[in-house]
């Protein structure tokens, strides 16, 4: 589909579509890397959760490489294939690289997942809608632990989409705490310990937020 898109896209200038087709780059990469660590128990700002991310990442790019080796077999190489790295070892592939790390900003709204490689931002928060109305919105993955847990309330809710930190919350167990952590809570090294592991396996860029208190210099 990727590759369909390089074809069939209009380009603002001739010398953008000349240079798109000649090196075939797609961007295959990740949505909802966040709440599939909640979903297996794993704190995002963890070793466990590190490794997860490069086995991940490592995993799709093999699997991209391999659909594009497949797909010059039946397409034909990117045309500037013989000026390229991959001559060397003779790896005949159709995209000149594969894989991308996006923001998912919108598409994350939409599929209602978290974006990209990004941890939660909030757990809580509240929606402006028309009339001024004010709607709360809570994450699905933290409503259902704490009714499970037994600490459910609208005030917990309200408290959080205010600004409160669960960190601060008496009633909330320490193991949700830890789990539940929000792009705040992480300190910055593990945000880029988090973008160095993807990166591992990633042919292009690795969209990252840093998160820095608000006292940081």
């Amino acid at each position: 589909f990727l590759d369909n898109v390089i074809d069939v896209n209009v380009y603002p200038l001739q010398q953008i579509a000349d240079m798109t087709r000649s090196t075939r780059k797609i961007g295959l990469g990740v949505m909802g890397f966040a709440d599939m660590l909640i979903e297996l128990g794993v704190p995002y700002d963890s070793q466990e959760a590190l490794k997860l991310g490069e086995e991940v990442m490592a995993r799709i790019t093999a699997e991209a490489t391999k659909a594009s080796t497949e797909l010059a077999k039946e397409r034909g190489v990117f045309p500037t294939w013989d000026k390229s790295i991959y001559v060397k070892d003779g790896l005949k592939v159709r995209n000149a690289t594969r894989t991308t790390i996006a923001p998912t900003g919108t598409l994350s709204i939409i599929a209602g997942a978290t974006g990209g490689i990004e941890p939660l931002f909030a757990l809580s928060y509240t929606r402006n809608i028309l009339d001024g109305a004010k709607l709360v919105e809570v994450y699905p993955y933290f409503e259902e632990a704490a009714r499970n847990g037994g600490f459910y309330s609208d005030e917990l809710m309200q408290k959080l989409a205010s600004g409160a930190s669960l960190h601060d919350i008496k009633e909330v167990p320490d193991k949700i705490k830890r789990l539940f952590v929000t792009a705040h809570d992480i300190k910055p090294e593990w945000h880029v310990k988090m973008q160095a592991a993807f990166q591992k396996s990633t042919d292009n860029a690795v969209s990252k937020t840093v998160n820095f208190p608000h006292e940081a210099t």
